[in-house]
């Protein structure tokens, strides 16, 4: 039988193990998940005949190269950060990889290695990267062919939850890391191209620059600027263009409300917080506030921040509960950003029966024949519940569908590298419409770049 590694079992793996074992029979395929927790592993494959869970402790060098050299392809699922180690092996052993994580520098540093060895390393192909990386080539690939130049793209894609089970004011819980939420942005200023020009965005003003956008079927959202718009201008062929944006979407109301939070200061994750382990979530908020020996934490809160008591900001505050005087932080020398996170996860939590989101929309505009044309595009996910998530859907598809096209040999190209090709992104995005993730397209008149509050 063929063997596919799979290292890491965590919560984007799940489609991923299903798809595969779904196609062992057919395609003669041994299925190993490797993980350093062996329960977590042999949960996702149960008493599957094709399957096998094992022991892998990717710091462990001798199970990791005997993983890996037992394996006529490897899968990593694991945390970016280890995927180097993993890539190296590959190497040595002349095998196959894919991941669904951002190219690092370390992997780059391989690209030569890869193609001198003929090994194709697929990285960006889970949802964002990846889904976005191809559904977007698909259409600028169209439009290039019939003589179409491109002139705007805006990208946007959001992990929300679905509307069956949004029951807050927020209209938002963590369907993935909460820690990627609560420092999103930081780190330098948001930069992308506007009819020619570049522009910045820089962090204490993010949350206020947003641009709306309306999904059919699903109402209106809103977008903030990725930190680094124009970090595919290059590699999707838009050196000439004049508009390129990227960001996430949050539904409407969503950014005014956690500028609070940034305003103040309680995301910040560069300092710790002296005796954080006994103060409670009013104290924590207090520590941000002036001094006054008569007013109120929550008084202080909304002259500091001008805050109406009639403003649904405020509400949306209550509703975290983040005044209580009760509730206690627990944790020792954490940074602002480590305290918020625990308190919202008390609120935005997935329960049991909640389900997720994925949410996508491309603008593509162009110049044909004299005339400026627009195509939107928009894609949709729901997820089943807390195991087949959207977002392990959208991740571990495109994972485990491109795993096997390189195993069949449908994909050959060697090198790192991410998926922007057509022997790629065509056969892949054709069969993820099995699945339920397929991309509405609509032309719309041209209206150039044109955000409400950009």
């Amino acid at each position: 039988m063929r063997k596919i590694l799979v290292i890491g079992s965590g919560k984007s793996a799940s489609y991923l193990i299903k798809y595969l074992l779904e196609k062992s029979e057919s395609e003669n395929l041994l299925i190993i998940v490797g993980d350093i927790n062996y329960s977590s592993a042999k949960k996702l494959i149960g008493d599957h005949k094709n399957a096998q869970a094992i022991v892998l402790d990717v710091f462990d060098k001798h199970s990791r190269e005997t993983a890996i050299q037992n394996a006529d392809i490897v899968v990593s699922m694991l945390p970016a950060r280890y995927h180097i180690e993993v890539a190296k092996d590959c190497i040595s052993f002349g095998k196959n990889m894919v991941t669904a994580s951002y190219v690092s520098d370390e992997m780059q540093s391989l690209d030569k290695a890869a193609r001198d060895k003929g090994l194709v390393f697929m990285n960006e192909i889970g949802v964002d990267p990846g889904i976005d990386h191809m559904s977007a080539m698909k259409v600028i690939d169209s439009i290039r062919e019939k003589g179409g130049k491109m002139i705007l793209f805006e990208s946007f894609t959001g992990g929300l939850v679905a509307p069956e089970s949004d029951n807050n004011l927020w209209n938002y819980k963590f369907t993935w890391n909460p820690r990627n939420v609560v420092v999103a942005g930081q780190g330098g200023a948001a930069k992308f191209l506007q009819e020619g020009t570049y522009k910045y965005i820089p962090y204490n003003r993010l949350f206020r620059r947003t641009e709306f956008l309306d999904v059919e079927g699903y109402g209106r959202f809103e977008a903030y600027a990725n930190r680094d718009s124009l970090k595919y201008q290059s590699v999707y062929g838009l050196d000439d263009i004049k508009t390129l944006y990227r960001g996430t979407m949050r539904r409407v109301g969503f950014s005014r409300a956690w500028n609070m939070f940034v305003l103040l200061g309680m995301t910040d994750d560069s300092y710790t917080i002296d005796d954080s382990e006994n103060m409670s979530y009013r104290d924590f908020v207090n520590a941000f506030l002036p001094y006054s020996p008569t007013d109120s934490v929550e008084l202080k809160f909304r002259h500091a921040l001008k805050i109406d008591q009639d403003d649904i900001v405020w509400d949306k505050l209550i509703e975290l509960d983040i005044f209580s005087a009760s509730k206690m932080v627990e944790l020792k020398k954490a940074t602002p950003a480590q305290i918020l996170q625990k308190i919202l996860m008390d609120s935005w939590t997935l329960a049991e029966e909640d389900k997720d989101m994925i949410v996508m929309y491309h603008k593509f505009g162009y110049e044909l024949n004299g005339k400026k044309h627009q195509i939107d595009s928009t894609m949709v996910t729901i997820g089943e519940d807390q195991t087949f998530t959207a977002m392990s859907k959208t991740v571990g598809l495109p994972v485990a569908i491109a795993t096997l096209a390189i195993l069949n040999e449908k994909i050959t190209t060697p090198g790192v590298q991410i998926p922007i090709n057509k022997e790629v992104y065509e056969p892949i995005l054709k069969e993820l419409e099995a699945y339920d993730i397929k991309f509405k397209e609509y032309d719309v008149p041209y209206l150039g770049y044109n955000p409400l509050n950009l």
